[in-house]
């Protein structure tokens, strides 16, 4: 039988969100619906600013003491800052946990346990099962836990490679904070963003596209038959079209605009990054483009 991937996310931080307060906070500003928690170890949610687009994408998993919010380690600082200034006179402690805790991912096949472990956390990544899950683990025990699903080592490099063959956008890697709003970053798709549950910040703009089916960017997977470079710039004709994000060989992320990809491809127009030629393929997950509008 086939082994399943492990590896160790060594750009991932952990920020711990603590007290009384802790769900409520949260509740009132992250994209997601915190009450699903009661039901499901982890959710996938975003921060927005009040125009809609991304600040901060990340995991919130169920813990004993609180929340442990699964980030990009650069972005800890940024976020415990964030999420102080709307803190206000809450009974909520914000920490920088990175020191305390890895994270590890394990795919291929599913995952052996869920749920609270031996100083650890597991869960089916709320994103995508296909990703396979998630293990926020004691520093101390990481490696006794990477040792205890059987899994063959796998690098960051590797993780990546199948987080883009699945077409899973990351912030940082396939867009930047403040430029891209939640629907370009698939985040409707991945279950990321509740549409239901009331108020959050960007709540406005996020519900309108959804309704109106606005979102013409979206992210995608490409491939090319020469490497690709990350910040390349898509082109159909002379048209911009789009900006590659993370790669893995010759597969890539990318943010396209997928009518001006349509209408390159009805018009007989290569569609290109580098002068190197692209295909372009919809993730199986993503909901179908509703939008007909241009600009």
């Amino acid at each position: 039988m086939t082994r399943p991937n492990v590896a160790l996310l060594a750009d991932r931080g952990i920020v711990a969100v603590t007290g009384d307060d802790a769900a409520k906070l949260l509740q009132g500003i992250i994209t997601n619906d915190m009450d699903l928690l009661a039901t499901q170890p982890a959710i996938h949610a975003a921060l927005l600013m009040p125009q809609g687009k991304i600040l901060f994408e990340f995991i919130v998993a169920r813990a004993s003491s609180g929340y442990l919010v699964d980030i990009a380690r650069s972005q800890t600082g940024d976020f415990i800052k964030r999420l102080t200034l709307y803190k206000l006179r809450a009974k909520v402690d914000i920490r920088d946990a990175s020191a305390d805790y890895r994270v590890i991912a394990l795919w291929g096949r599913p995952a052996q346990s869920h749920g609270e472990m031996r100083g650890s956390i597991s869960f089916v990544d709320p994103r995508l099962p296909a990703l396979g899950s998630r293990i926020i683990a004691e520093a101390a025990l990481a490696e006794d836990g990477m040792a205890a699903t059987s899994g063959a080592r796998a690098s960051l490099a590797d993780y990546d490679a199948h987080r883009i063959a699945l077409g899973i956008p990351e912030l940082g890697k396939d867009y930047a904070s403040a430029t891209t709003f939640a629907h370009e970053a698939n985040l409707d798709s991945l279950k990321s963003v509740s549409f239901s549950k009331g108020c959050f910040i960007g709540q406005e703009v996020a519900s309108r596209m959804e309704h109106r089916g606005t979102a013409r960017t979206r992210t995608v997977i490409v491939e090319a038959d020469g490497p690709l470079a990350s910040s390349s710039v898509i082109t159909a004709g002379e048209a911009q079209i789009g900006t590659v994000g993370s790669t893995a060989g010759l597969r890539a992320l990318a943010l396209v605009r997928l009518d001006r990809a349509e209408e390159a491809g009805q018009k007989g127009q290569q569609v290109t990054a580098g002068g190197i030629p692209l295909d372009i393929h919809r993730p199986g997950y993503l909901k179908p483009v509703t939008a007909t509008a241009t600009s």
